[in-house]
C-alpha cells in the first residue's frame, strides 16, 4: 500500500485497485524469486554431488562467518559454469516460456494459479513449460550437460 501511496497517488481513484493488484503480484513475486534462487543454490549443488554421497552440500560452501572447508577449485569452476550455462538457457527461451517455467518450477506453482498470472490458459501455460524444458533440456546437452 505504501508503494502505491509513494508513486501514483496522482492517478485517478478508479485505476488504483488495478494498480495495487499489480505491485502486490510483482511483490509477492520478488519475495519468491529471492527465496526460489536462495534454494537453487542448494538444489544445483546437491545434483552435483555423487549420488552415494550424504554430505549435505551447504557443507562445502565457504563463507566469511563460518570459515567452513573449501570446495576444490575444479569442482568450484565446474559448478558455477554450470550456472552459467543455465541462466544463459533460461534467458534465451521465449518471454511466455520463460514465464511459465519459472513460475511452474521456480516458484512451485501449480497450473491455475500460473496460468491465472499470465492471463492464459491452463492448457498454454502446459504448452509453455513443455516447449521450455525441451528447449532447455536440448540447450544444455548441446554444450555437453547431461540432465536426468
Amino acid at each position: 500500500m505504501l508503494k502505491l501511496a509513494q508513486k501514483y497517488s496522482d492517478k485517478p481513484a478508479q485505476e488504483l485497485p488495478l494498480l495495487f493488484q499489480r505491485i502486490l503480484q510483482n511483490t509477492i513475486r520478488d519475495y519468491y524469486r529471492r527465496q526460489k534462487v536462495r534454494s537453487t543454490w542448494t538444489t544445483l549443488m546437491s545434483s552435483l554431488l555423487p549420488q552415494d554421497s550424504e554430505d549435505d552440500p551447504l557443507d562445502t560452501l565457504q563463507d566469511k562467518d563460518n570459515n567452513s572447508q573449501a570446495q576444490a577449485p575444479d569442482v568450484a569452476l565446474e559448478q558455477s559454469q554450470l550456472i552459467i550455462l543455465i541462466e544463459k538457457a533460461l534467458m534465451s527461451l521465449p518471454l511466455r516460456q520463460r514465464e511459465a517455467f519459472l513460475l511452474r518450477y521456480w516458484e512451485d506453482m501449480d497450473t491455475a494459479q500460473t496460468a491465472r498470472i499470465m492471463g492464459c490458459s491452463e492448457g498454454s501455460v502446459k504448452q509453455h513449460c513443455s516447449r521450455a524444458s525441451h528447449a532447455l533440456a536440448a540447450a544444455l546437452k548441446a554444450k555437453g550437460v547431461h540432465t536426468s
